[in-house]
């Protein structure tokens, strides 16, 4: 997709899965994220790496193997002509349970992401998901990482209050609703491990 620089946060079985990346790139900046405390708290131990860092920003989650490059160059397409403090790529699906929903306006500007337990019975209807793919402006995403609290069920530092922030802040926030099906499946356990290994070896990765 044209990005050339990638840091990968590491924590459970860290040398493990530094091992197995650096057989395919050399080139991978490692950073350590010693307790895991969240989403947020993932991109907040890469902050001194990305203090120097011009142009975008982009998160992606590890356990979704199958992100395609297409959707990542769509998304920078589009933030390369609009600019937002953070464009999040999202996804219509059949069957959303589960999965955080987003919210629109009347005139279809992005209003937030409501999580599955927390939505209403019109709002756990909507189609469009959040698949954890962002595209941030870094200074924007350095300032909002500061501002992250875990002040909440899972004591956790949540990366989607990054979008409430910086709305809150009076900066742009959009979404795109660019990624493919096979970009939802994810790998929590062995039957999602399964699924997402046949559907690579169908598209030829393996």
């Amino acid at each position: 997709a044209g990005i050339h620089r990638h840091i990968v946060v590491v924590g459970y079985q860290a040398d493990a899965v530094r091992q197995e990346l650096e057989k395919r790139d050399g080139n991978i900046q490692f950073v350590l994220q010693e307790e895991q405390l969240g989403t947020g708290h993932a991109v907040q131990v890469c902050r001194d790496a990305l203090a120097e860092q011009l142009g975008p920003t982009v998160v992606v989650a590890g356990d979704s193997p199958l992100i395609q490059p297409s959707s990542l160059k769509r998304l920078l397409d589009h933030f390369d002509q609009t600019r937002p403090a953070l464009l999040l790529g999202t996804l219509c699906v059949d069957d959303p349970h589960g999965l955080g929903r987003i919210v629109r306006d009347p005139a279809g500007a992005f209003v937030g992401i409501v999580e599955e337990k927390d939505a209403s019975e019109q709002q756990r209807a909507i189609a469009e998901v959040n698949m954890s793919t962002y595209l941030f402006e870094t200074p924007d995403l350095l300032s909002a990482l500061q501002h992250l609290s875990s002040d909440n069920a899972q004591a956790e530092y949540y990366l989607t209050d990054c979008a409430s922030l910086l709305r809150e802040s009076g900066r742009a926030v959009e979404a795109l609703a660019v990624l493919e099906p096979c970009e939802a499946l994810s790998i929590n356990n062995t039957e999602q491990l399964k699924i997402v290994d046949d559907k690579m070896r169908a598209m030829g990765y393996a």
